[in-house]
């Protein structure tokens, strides 16, 4: 069936709906990877939002139930050239299209996948609908658009209930804006014992499980629309060693006095770039986000530690004299190279002393 794409400023591509038949809105976004579709929408990061996907065939190793990232897809919708309708892999279990028709996302084919990115990179981020109504009238659609928000992203995606995962190791609290399973397979594989609490839950409430450290996952969204979970942060960071990545290390900068800003169009992908300047080596990393920490206005205590080599914004940081630090990119991958994975082996070593 004939659908459209229609962006909030006024440009459409024609293309055929698959998946999950239904008119959807959201924020139109796009991922570089080759590889990790499946990662990629399961990762929670992508709540609210239509992620286009670069490589031009997707689909081609089908879908199996050991690589998710969560306990279904999170995006709201899917854009793809061409879905690889006959997927070959020993590993598969199921069809690209039969996984998104089962968890009702909707997802678009045929497209200029590359003209789309390139318009997102000169115009940035917009807001954009699949739809079948590819003639819909000019007011029905400003109305739809400007009736989209992201803002309770985190409130979806969020566990609902804290739960725990016994181990011989230091005692991890994972704060959870949105997180991917293989950060808690991260601590597991360290001998941890991991406890799962929900974004809201009180400084209080996490202080009372006495945990050795306390860690801030990725999540969807503006950090600025979370100032409760602000306040909790500024109390856990005066008690116990704390680490952020992604939206947890964009909240961590906010709690101590810095400040954040939206991206032009975001950084997604598998083979981002980054220079460990502590370390004076350079890696390539998995990241997904859209806010980025503000340089401009930092506090003194707090040090640059990883810089983005693409476009020099800063991605990572730690404070001077407290047992805190947080990166922008995704040391836990899942899709992406793994070469980062020593941000937990770092936080182990804080908890070991």
């Amino acid at each position: 069936m004939k659908a459209a794409l229609i962006l909030e400023n006024g440009v459409k591509f024609i293309g055929k709906i698959f998946g999950h038949y239904e008119e959807i809105i959201g924020e139109v976004v796009f991922n570089t990877g080759m590889t990790g579709y499946q990662e990629v929408l399961t990762d929670p990061s992508y709540c609210g939002q239509i992620v286009t996907m670069t490589y031009p065939l997707i689909g081609n190793y089908g879908i199996n139930l050991d690589d998710m990232e969560s306990t279904k897809p999170q995006v709201r919708g899917f854009i793809v050239r061409e879905n690889a309708k006959v997927p070959s892999n020993w590993r598969c279990e199921m069809t690209l299209d039969g996984f998104l028709k089962a968890n009702k996302i909707v997802a678009l084919e045929g497209i200029d996948t590359r003209a789309l990115t390139k318009i997102i990179r000169n115009v940035g981020t917009m807001r954009g609908i699949i739809t079948t109504n590819i003639d819909m009238p000019a007011e029905e659609f400003k109305e739809k658009i400007e009736g989209f928000n992201n803002k309770e992203a985190v409130k979806k995606v969020t566990v609902k209930e804290k739960y725990e995962i016994n181990g011989k190791g230091p005692h991890v609290a994972i704060i959870d804006f949105g997180m991917k399973q293989n950060i808690v397979r991260s601590f597991v594989k360290r001998g941890c014992k991991v406890t799962v609490v929900p974004a809201y839950t009180s400084a209080e409430e996490i202080l009372a499980l006495n945990p050795n450290g306390i860690f801030l996952s990725n999540g969807p969204g503006d950090p600025k629309d979370l100032p409760e979970v602000l306040e909790n942060i500024k109390k856990l960071i005066q008690e116990k060693p704390t680490v952020g990545i992604c939206l947890g290390h964009q909240l961590l900068v906010l709690a101590l006095g810095g400040d954040t800003e939206k991206l032009k169009y975001g950084h997604r992908g598998s083979n981002h770039p980054v220079k460990d300047i502590i370390n004076d080596r350079v890696y390539i990393t998995s990241q997904n986000h859209g806010y980025v920490v503000k340089e401009d206005g930092l506090p003194d205590e707090i040090e640059i530690t990883h810089r983005n080599l693409n476009d020099g914004t800063v991605e990572g940081m730690k404070h001077k004299s407290l047992p805190i630090y947080s990166v922008q990119f995704h040391p836990e991958a899942s899709p992406g190279p793994q070469d980062t994975a020593y941000i937990f082996d770092q936080f182990m070593e804080i908890l070991s002393q």
